[in-house]
């Protein structure tokens, strides 16, 4: 396929690292809004400030080039500075999914050796600091509290780690970013697989600079646009399509920390917003909402939607009643950097709605069977992708890198899927067992992994499921342990104890047996089968019920 090097193909070589690309952005906009934050609004020259003291902060307390340091925290304009900051000094980010309970956050901080943890006191009902308290880290060797003017005894709060700046020269720190290149390590992302543990995936600089100013240049975010994300910065979606996009247009961030379809609308008419990415369940939501009439005159022009199916009508009712000039879908995963493929801007409604677009420039996409040869279009095969932007591999897991990533270089996703003659291509299905639920990975071998820590439970199969709302549900079907008594409300609200909330089933069945099949493989697509069965029972129970 062709393979023109366009000029967002050349940014790791133009800026090389983020850091550099951030004093780039500050020179270029210096005194234009860079961050908005409730009553917190910075420049791009106050962005840069703030990041290069949390740099130095970060050097003072011995964080070294490639050391890992970790952020646990909501979106806030913290949370960038924190990055980067830490990237300034040369450390790698490692992003905890703020709906973590203490185990899933302690095993990847551990894994990853993260010698740092910025957090929060609390969020979302969960306590980080109490959730760790027994976690045994002994590389941890900091934690740091935002927004905590008293932290608790043994870790800093972010004042405090900050005024610690004043100990290093700035000349210090710049050496830190000369000694930086497109090819060091930026961020280390875990995701789970059919292992049922998360692998982290490797990413470097110019990886994520050459990408995401690709992505930037196909959806035509740019100087003066404000972009409110809502897409969590754990993800790659913030954080790249996100802080990073924006680093690289100078378009304006406005992180909210959750998504409530009234603070959104809410922002979105205060701070004249005018891109808004998310999964669909976000416009699903604001288009139902009562108070939707405040957008009557809104400024939105773009959205990038995607991680779930979008109905043609979705597209539709984006572009006429919330006043999008522009809706674009596309394909990525966290081991292709976040981005695949994407529609483009003048792409038809069913073209946005029906497929995740064609490849981004400079990249390879193909559908193949399972011999690795590509498949004719149309027919539906293993989606594997191949270019600057598949990851470096997994952190500390060789054979696992070797399995993802052929000897020719292709990335085999696991997702099964059709090429049309355009080459847009359509996701069908998964070879892997991951569904998505509101735009988050859920994997089937992690959450079978926890119910099976139940005392009650000796079997347990996990499956996705449709949903209106949020594109797909978890089910679980469980096998009771011998002469127990497997209480599904009672697994429920054990299982909401500990994993993240979008991984907890929306249902438990207890079964006395899974469906097997001669190798004694569980045969999910039974399974689903049944569980949409008993969804359009209920369904029709509630319609007929006065």
């Amino acid at each position: 396929m062709a393979r023109a090097v366009t000029g967002a193909a050349r940014a790791d070589r133009l800026w090389g690292t983020i850091p550099a690309l951030l004093l780039d952005a500050a020179g270029r906009h210096g005194g234009d809004e860079a961050l908005v934050d409730g009553e917190v609004r910075l420049t791009w020259a106050e962005l840069r400030d703030h990041a290069e003291r949390a740099g130095r902060a970060l050097l003072a307390i011995g964080v070294e080039p490639g050391d890992r340091v970790a952020i646990w925290a909501p979106n806030t304009w913290e949370w960038a500075v924190a990055l980067l900051g830490l990237q300034w000094a040369g450390a790698v980010l490692v992003p905890l999914n703020t709906r973590y309970k203490g185990a899933e956050a302690a095993w990847i901080l551990g894994r990853s050796r993260a010698r740092v943890l910025i957090t929060v006191d609390g969020f979302l009902g969960n306590d980080y600091l109490a959730m760790l308290e027994r976690a045994d880290l002994p590389h941890l060797e900091h934690t740091v509290v935002l927004r905590q003017d008293s932290p608790p005894a043994g870790t800093l709060g972010w004042e405090q780690l900050c005024a610690a700046a004043t100990e290093v020269d700035p000349a210090a720190l710049a050496d830190r970013l000369a000694g930086l290149g497109p090819g060091d390590r930026s961020d280390l992302l875990f995701t789970s697989g059919t292992t049922g543990r998360p692998k982290g995936v490797i990413q470097t600089h110019g990886q994520t600079l050459r990408a995401f100013a690709s992505w930037a240049d196909v959806v035509g975010l740019q100087r003066g646009d404000r972009y409110l994300i809502v897409n969590p910065f754990f993800h790659a979606f913030g954080y790249k399509a996100g802080i990073v996009a924006c680093l690289l247009t100078g378009a304006t961030m406005v992180p909210l920390p959750v998504f409530d379809a009234a603070a959104v609308m809410a922002t979105i008419a205060s701070e004249s917003i005018t891109v808004l990415p998310g999964p669909p369940a976000l416009y699903q939501m604001i288009l139902s909402s009562p108070d939707r009439a405040r957008l009557a005159a809104s400024s939105l022009r773009l959205a990038v939607t995607g991680a779930a199916v979008v109905p043609v009508s979705l597209v539709e009712q984006m572009r006429s009643e919330l006043g999008f000039a522009t809706v674009v879908t596309g394909y990525g995963l966290t081991e292709a950097g976040g981005i695949a493929t994407m529609c483009r801007h003048d792409d038809d409604a069913e073209t946005i709605a029906t497929t995740s677009g064609r490849a981004i420039p400079d990249v390879e996409v193909r559908v193949v069977d399972e011999a690795g040869a590509e498949v004719p279009r149309g027919q539906p095969g293993e989606v594997v992708v191949r270019g600057y932007n598949v990851m470096v591999g997994y952190f500390e897991e060789p054979a696992q890198t070797a399995e993802a990533i052929d000897a020719d270089g292709w990335l085999h996703t696991g997702d099964i899927g059709v090429m049309d003659g355009r080459g847009y291509l359509r996701i069908t299905d998964r070879k892997k067992d991951m569904f998505i639920v509101g735009g988050f990975n859920a994997y089937p071998a992690e959450i079978e992994a926890v119910l099976l820590e139940h005392p009650t439970v000796a079997q347990a199969a996990v499956v996705g499921v449709p949903d209106p709302r949020l594109g797909e549900v978890g089910v679980a079907f469980v096998v009771p342990a011998r002469e127990a008594d497997a209480d599904a409300a009672a697994l429920l609200t054990w299982a909401r104890d500990r994993m993240a909330n979008y991984k907890v089933p929306r249902s438990v069945h207890v079964v006395d047996a899974l469906p097997l099949n001669a190798n004694g493989k569980v045969l999910k697509y039974e399974l689903r089968a049944r569980a949409a069965g008993a969804a359009a029972a209920t369904a029709d129970t509630r319609r007929e019920a006065p």
